[in-house]
């Protein structure tokens, strides 16, 4: 395992097609090979992988959306009024990056430096998903998630209602299901053809993190003892079943999963500093950072699910090779 200890918090972290790359708190990126770039004036809060797979999108409280490369840097866009990028996300197969800023939604396209869509919403916007093939988006703000077609610019989206705050969402990979994490310690998802609701909850903490694997027939979430994993097997999905868990410890809590849609495996960092690696098929955790310490702030697994990188609140990072 290689580690690195930075002078900021690092709040998020992805792999490119290269390798680990570090978003921190005082506006600079660093890439696993050395490289640097401080071209934001504030703090990073969201981070995405390029479309292209080279480099890192950073959304930041400077209102600056900027495309990190290990040679150079540029600003994609900027917020209405210099608002906070508080989401951010891009879709390989479609080329589109979105992000959201206050109550608005703004779809961009990587290859077209002129095509921006911004869409309105009427409460403040917290997460949002690109669907698998990257033509629809899936946004969480109060009341549910809103979807909408990526690039048609006059539409009325298409709203999943829920009461309360919702704060993350995720598509399935198969795009049959939206999940959203809520600020009252629970999940709440739809099936999209018929608009169904599932209610997931029994978290003892909120949920921060949730992650796909096994073929999507797995949703891992953050928020408990252990990592918890939803079936989504058949049409249902996890409607009228119960959530299994991985990995529980009483004295500590997961805060955060990474895993790949395709792969089998599992990376979850906990709130003691550790980091460990799971096959839900299989028996037993394996730790790649054992020893307690700071909560994990950031964690990643790499497209091949062959690494994980991770971080901690006191700015030590570490890349693993499985």
């Amino acid at each position: 395992m290689r580690t690195s200890s930075f002078d900021a918090q690092i709040t998020a972290v992805v792999f490119d097609a290269e390798g680990a790359i570090f978003a921190l708190g005082d506006g600079s990126v660093r890439f696993e090979g050395g490289e640097f770039s401080a071209a934001h004036d504030g703090a990073i809060l969201c981070a995405v992988a390029h479309p292209s797979g080279d480099g890192v999108v950073t959304g930041g409280d400077d209102g600056r959306l900027i495309w990190h490369r290990r040679t150079d840097a540029g600003v994609l866009a900027t917020s209405a009024k210099g608002q906070w990028i508080d989401a951010v996300d891009a879709s390989a197969e479609s080329g589109l990056i979105a992000f959201s800023a206050g109550k608005t939604l703004t779809v961009l396209d990587a290859k077209d430096a002129g095509f921006r869509r911004d869409f309105q919403h009427e409460r403040t916007v917290s997460g949002v998903a690109f669907e698998p093939r990257g033509r629809r988006i899936a946004t969480s703000t109060y009341g549910g998630a809103a979807l909408w077609f990526a690039r048609i610019a006059e539409q009325k989206p298409t709203f999943l209602k829920w009461a309360g705050s919702h704060t993350a969402v995720t598509f399935s990979p198969d795009g049959a299901f939206v999940v959203t994490a809520m600020q009252d310690s629970q999940l709440h998802g739809w099936r999209l053809k018929d608009q169904k609701n599932m209610r997931m909850g029994g978290y003892p903490s909120k949920v921060r993190a949730f992650s796909f694997l096994s073929n999507g027939q797995l949703l891992a979430t953050s928020g408990a003892q252990g990592a918890v994993l939803w079936p989504f097997v058949g049409a249902n999905g996890p409607m009228g079943r119960e959530a299994t868990e991985i990995g529980f410890d009483e004295g500590s809590l997961v805060a955060l999963v990474a895993s790949q849609p395709k792969q089998g495996v599992l990376a979850a960092g906990l709130n003691d500093g550790r980091v460990w690696l799971a096959d839900p098929a299989g028996q037993g955790l394996n730790f790649l950072k054992a020893e307690r310490g700071a909560p994990i702030t950031a964690l990643a697994m790499s497209p091949d699910a062959t690494r994980v990188a991770w971080a901690d609140e006191d700015g030590n990072a570490g890349v693993s090779t499985l």
